[in-house]
C-alpha cells in the first residue's frame, strides 16, 4: 500500500491513529464493500469520524463527497487528508479525544 503516493498518506494516517485511543476500521473497497465510503472509519470518545486519504491535488469523487455529507448530516465528522494537512487531522483527533 505504501508504494503509491496515496498509500504513503494512508500509512501516515494509520500511524497517527495508532497514537490515539480509538476504534479504527478500513472498509473493503471491492465489489463486496460500499463504494465511496471514507478510507478510515473511526470512533473516538463517542465521536464518529470518516477520513478520506488523497495524494497531491486529488479530490474526493462525487460519491465520496456524498458519503461525507451524510456522515456530517448525522452528526459525524469528516476530513480529507493529503500530504499537506496532517496537522489538521492531528488537531481534530485531539479535539475529539
Amino acid at each position: 500500500m505504501a508504494n503509491t503516493p496515496e498509500g504513503k498518506v494512508k500509512e501516515k494516517i494509520k500511524k497517527m491513529l495508532n497514537t490515539h485511543d480509538c476504534y479504527v476500521t478500513m472498509p473493503i473497497g471491492t465489489g463486496f464493500g460500499c463504494a465511496g465510503v471514507p478510507d478510515y472509519l473511526v470512533c473516538i470518545n463517542g465521536h464518529f469520524l470518516g477520513i478520506e486519504a488523497k495524494a497531491g491535488k486529488n479530490k474526493p469523487t462525487a460519491l465520496q463527497d456524498q458519503h461525507m455529507t451524510n456522515i456530517r448530516r448525522f452528526g459525524g465528522y469528516t476530513i480529507v487528508v493529503n500530504e499537506d494537512n496532517f496537522d489538521e487531522l492531528e488537531k481534530l483527533l485531539k479535539d475529539l479525544s
